[in-house]
């Protein structure tokens, strides 16, 4: 397990960003990982999209570790978006995720945006870091922070500020989804000392810009679910509305079924 951990960590090269594709279910961890990627993260917002709950409210702890649990097996490095740590407490945030690495996952990643729309206080989430790397300290904690995400003022400063923070308490890398402008995230990988996660947008600089940046990882976040969910409406509307060609890639019936292992487990 320490190996796996170890080899998640060595993923994350400065300038040789990894590309983490971010999945929801069985079905689209085993696909990505039949495709080559070697490591896989969880969407928040595809977990609790796909059980009927809300995104980013703590109401999907459930749904987490048991699609975790249903993951263990595949042959992926597994990391799994955590939310805030669906509570307040430390103590109770470690014990989750540390159930969550007894399954075989070599990371987490923990934001410090709320529900309400505002950032947590920058001790609050530093200790969840503290605690989870305590009960876990192999554990690759990507700590990750709302400013751009949420609006704030100066998010520059404000992002390094809770970065050292992270870091201090523990955070192997930090995240900062909400700005794909190049010269930003120079500023933001020269003054981070851990490998840095942008989140990818389309239409935005692709990976080997990204990459000359310094960041370290480029996440998709719900990009490829909220992709999903307009494939199904197209090839649903272009059934009604007169026809519907084959999309490229088409899986078929046996290459889904293969996906999931012989004894159904």
């Amino acid at each position: 397990m320490i190996d796996r951990r170890a080899a998640f960590h060595a993923l994350h090269r400065a300038g040789r960003p990894l590309l983490l594709p971010n999945a929801w279910d069985h079905a689209s961890v085993a696909a990505l990982a039949a495709r080559g990627h070697p490591a896989i993260g969880t969407t928040s917002l595809g977990v609790a999209a796909t059980a009927g709950l809300p995104d980013g409210a703590a109401a999907t702890a459930t749904e987490t570790l048991a699609l975790a649990r249903r993951l263990a097996r595949l042959p992926v490095l597994l990391t799994v978006d955590v939310e805030a740590g669906f509570s307040d407490d430390p103590a109770e945030v470690a014990e989750y995720v540390a159930e969550l690495a007894g399954l075989g996952v070599v990371g987490i990643n923990l934001e410090d945006g709320r529900a309400d729309g505002t950032l947590a206080d920058t001790e609050v989430t530093a200790a969840k870091v503290a605690a989870v790397k305590a009960a876990v300290p192999e554990l690759f904690v990507n700590a990750r922070t709302d400013t751009w995400w949420l609006g704030v003022d100066d998010p520059l400063r404000r992002t390094l500020a809770r970065a050292r923070a992270y870091r201090v308490a523990g955070a192997d890398g930090i995240f900062v989804p909400g700005t794909v402008d190049l010269v930003t995230l120079r500023i933001l990988t020269e003054g981070i000392d851990a490998p840095v996660n942008a989140l990818y947008q389309p239409g935005g600089p692709g990976l080997a810009e990204l990459g000359g940046t310094g960041v370290a990882r480029v996440s998709t976040g719900s990009l490829l679910f909220r992709a999903a969910l307009a494939a199904v409406v197209a090839a649903a509307d272009g059934v009604r509305d007169g026809g519907l060609t084959a999309p490229a890639g088409l899986p078929s019936y046996a290459e889904v079924q293969a996906l999931v292992p012989a004894d159904g487990d």
